[in-house]
């Protein structure tokens, strides 16, 4: 499948527009000097290919908050449901509420030519991805803190806002925020959620409809459950070792999990030969931020020892962390400690990526996905030719 937004590079990781998390973090704009980059920035290099201005970025933020405000019904829908419904199927009803103000349906039940369908596509795309924000804080608020909203801030960014909306307004969460939207924006078009976004995409549904069938793929426990798995990983090792347990102690740990059957989750990756860079450069952001946190002290010690470990193994291709290694235990140092909302950040920041590609898809005029399936017998057939 052609997708032109990232590419996943076995050594180097994930490259936005050719560039890799590294550039990007050093070219991106920022809103603090020396600090992390804007997703802006990223949208605009993703949709562009070309690395933004300052002077771009900040145009780009104002009309996203001109976007941003949520219909009244959206809210009212979210209130018909029970309020244990899992946040992810709060999101995704959320964003299939937003589908009846679809410029891009509009349009084209309006004979729009399909030279032109990437037009109507990139406005949905845009008041999409600007009202993620709020959706998301509107669901944390109602699921977790009794429904006491809070109102965007018309004088902070789409990540910080999102993290004010939320109810965290230190400096360092709202820096986390706009690296997590930002590195986790894009992983090419092969995972489930790019992927299912694509294909929903190609029959020429708008990007509400597409982006919420990709966020039902993401929900799934093999998709965007991982960094959730880590965390009730490391807090076994916590219980069971206690808050400084010694490198001998852990390395046993380790090899008790892998020969009871299970992997340590964090660790190897389907394509990637190295440390993931989006565990790298989280890992840069603990060290400045909260080096001593008993967590990320016992994540970096994992570090250390399930690398070797699993190289003994001589099974395991990539030993190295990836980034779920690390994400959950940011978020937990920031008072997100609600695990289970941990996707819905995960989908916001997805936007990013798989919406700049639909844009793309619409404006190239690719065709339908529709590739050939095959039966098992057929299968057998085949083999036995063989």
């Amino acid at each position: 499948m052609l997708w032109e937004t990232s590419l996943l590079d076995p050594e180097d990781g994930i490259k936005f527009r050719g560039y890799s998390i590294p550039e990007c973090k050093k070219k991106l704009p920022k809103a603090i000097k020396g600090g992390e980059p804007l997703p802006e920035g990223m949208l605009w290099l993703l949709l562009t290919g070309e690395m933004p201005t300052e002077e771009q970025v900040a145009q780009l933020s104002s009309d996203l908050r001109k976007r941003g405000e949520l219909p009244p019904y959206v809210g009212k829908v979210l209130d018909a449901m029970p309020p244990q419904t899992h946040p992810m199927t709060q999101f995704t009803q959320a964003i299939m509420a937003l589908q009846t103000s679809s410029e891009f349906a509009a349009a084209y039940a309006g004979g729009i030519h399909k030279s032109a369908y990437w037009k109507p596509y990139f406005e949905d795309s845009m008041d999409l991805i600007a009202k993620l924000p709020a959706i998301a804080s509107l669901i944390y608020r109602r699921t977790y803190h009794g429904g006491k909203l809070i109102e965007a801030d018309p004088n902070l960014d789409w990540a910080a806002n999102l993290s004010h909306m939320m109810g965290f307004n230190s400096e360092g969460a709202m820096e986390l925020q706009r690296l997590y939207q930002t590195i986790h924006s894009d992983h090419e078009g092969g995972n489930v959620s790019a992927h299912a976004t694509h294909l929903v995409g190609s029959a020429l549904s708008d990007p509400y409809l597409s982006f919420a069938a990709g966020m039902t793929g993401l929900a799934g426990p093999l998709h965007g459950l991982a960094n959730q798995e880590v965390l009730l990983w490391l807090q076994g090792v916590k219980s069971e070792l206690g808050d400084d347990p010694s490198k001998e102690a852990l390395t046993d740990f380790v090899w008790n999990t892998l020969k009871s059957g299970k992997v340590v989750p964090g660790y190897g990756h389907a394509v990637l030969r190295k440390t993931d860079p989006r565990y790298t450069c989280q890992r840069k952001f603990a060290l400045k931020h909260l080096a001593q946190d008993p967590m990320f002290k016992l994540v970096s010690l994992l570090y250390e020892v399930v690398p070797e470990v699993l190289k003994q193994t001589g099974k395991v291709k990539n030993p190295w962390p990836n980034v779920d290694a690390h994400s959950g235990v940011l978020l937990q140092h920031y008072g997100i400690t609600e695990a289970a909302f941990y996707t819905v950040l995960f989908g916001v920041s997805r936007c990013l990526g798989v919406l700049s590609q639909g844009v793309w898809d619409r404006a190239l005029g690719l065709p339908i996905e529709r590739p050939k399936s095959v039966t098992m017998s057929g299968l057998e057939e085949l083999f036995n030719k063989k």
